[in-house]
């Protein structure tokens, strides 16, 4: 790993580690403590995904021209700014503003890092660069949750400003590692020798060059359906069910969050080896039948006449193994998108993804809200089910639109797809350089 991907994953764990102080607790802040009532403390969740969907489309081309450095760098003080402001906010108004202001920084942040971890990496090593970033966000994430618990005091509203504190502090912390990274090239500098550059990204129409690839079409159209059916259920339906139907303790639910981070942190690297020969397609498609036996886990805790005890291990079941199925796409996702952009466009097709993200992590709680809601456990666990075998389905058809250099064995994958003719070539990111 070369120094400037070091630095970029130090930030990243550092960012997340902040971001773990405040994300179990802010809905409690915003509805409790700032005593601004739950309806208010929705809406905050809602802006966070609001702002996504805003600022994505703008963000991809940007990157494409300017570089992700600056993106980051922006991102970082916009979501310190923000951290800080939900701090301080005591109002309805200035919550909002800052929630706005914190998840419009977050936003911008992922793909801007997502396009500078594929400059630092070589092709070989982009799968265990993004496994790296996965591992080191999620083992953050947990030890700032841990240690957020020791400082949270509900009845003290200064102690939640210490946790927004230290959140705002770790978004700076980030933009000043990677302030240190120095592209060895920038951004859209001009086509290698040989190389084709899409008409439309000349004409500053690069979106219209990523919807005319079905690939990266399907590909978005997959990870839809991934978000929405596990990290979109998350804290909507699958909270509801495992409370209301499999009549487990709220307290529970945190295990079951435990098991999920546990499992994503402890196997990470050990399930890269696994999977790192596998082709990407099919290493997608399995992860999909590792939710089906989730779903139908969490579909047998609520089960009548069943025990308590089969119950508790059900749901941490279903965690566990959605956690695993994580760990898998870790390394798989993040290549794909890299090798199925040509270079010039490699901001945009990541912005992309993330804004395919939010929309699910958008519509996945709703629709989750809603028959759960409606008492409709029986077709929402039905609904589940059947996304996750939609995955395992769109991934292997995905697997047939790829080239084989494309679709290639985690380990081998990323190297420079031969253009077919009257196609674009595709090649590597350029790489960057540390100082």
């Amino acid at each position: 790993m070369s120094g400037a991907l070091r630095r970029i994953q130090l930030g990243n764990a550092l960012s997340a580690f902040g971001n773990g102080f405040t994300v179990p607790y802010l809905f409690l802040y915003v509805a409790r403590v700032r005593e601004l009532g739950a309806g208010t403390a929705g809406v905050v969740l809602a802006v966070f995904a609001l702002a996504a969907l805003v600022v994505l489309p703008f963000t991809g081309r940007i990157i494409d021209r300017r570089g992700p450095l600056p993106v980051v760098l922006v991102g970082s003080v916009a979501a310190a700014a923000g951290s800080a402001g939900m701090g301080v906010a005591s109002t309805e108004v200035l919550v909002i503003a800052a929630a706005a202001l914190l998840g419009t920084g977050i936003s911008v942040i992922q793909p801007a890092l997502a396009t500078l971890i594929v400059w630092c990496s070589a092709p070989a090593g982009r799968s265990r660069a993004f496994a790296t970033q996965f591992f080191l966000a999620n083992l953050g994430l947990g030890i700032g949750g841990l240690l957020g618990g020791l400082i949270v005091d509900v009845s003290r509203a200064a102690s939640f400003m210490v946790l927004f504190g230290i959140e705002a502090v770790m978004f700076l912390v980030l933009g000043a590692a990677v302030a240190s990274v120095r592209p060895a090239r920038a951004a859209g500098a001009g086509p290698r020798p040989g190389e084709t550059v899409p008409v439309g990204d000349r004409d500053g129409n690069g979106w219209r060059v990523l919807l005319r690839d079905r690939s990266m079409v399907g590909l978005c159209a997959l990870g839809f359906v991934m978000f929405f059916a596990c990290y979109g259920q998350f804290e909507s339906g699958l909270s509801a069910f495992a409370v209301d139907v499999a009549r487990i303790a709220p307290a529970t639910l945190g295990v079951a969050l435990a098991a999920n981070t546990a499992v994503i942190v402890l196997a990470q690297f050990v399930v890269l080896r696994l999977v790192e020969r596998r082709r990407r397609s099919r290493v997608i498609a399995l992860v999909g039948l590792i939710w089906t036996l989730a779903w139908v886990a969490a579909g047998a805790s609520g089960l009548p006449h069943g025990s308590h005890g089969l119950a508790v291990a059900a749901i941490v079941s279903t965690y566990a193994l959605f956690g695993l199925g994580e760990a898998m796409l870790s390394p798989t996702l993040a290549p794909l998108v890299a090798d199925l952009a040509p270079r010039e466009l490699i901001g945009r097709y990541n912005s992309a993804f993330a804004l395919v993200k939010q929309l699910a992590l958008a519509v996945g709680p709703a629709a989750g809200g809603l028959l759960a809601g409606a008492g409709a456990y029986t077709a929402y666990i039905a609904m589940l089910i059947a996304c996750s075998l939609g995955i395992s389905v769109l991934a292997l058809r995905l697997g047939r639109r790829l080239t084989p250099d494309q679709d290639a064995p985690l380990r081998t994958a990323a190297q420079p797809v031969p253009a077919a003719a009257g196609a674009e070539a595709r090649t590597p990111a350029p790489v960057v350089a540390g100082v």
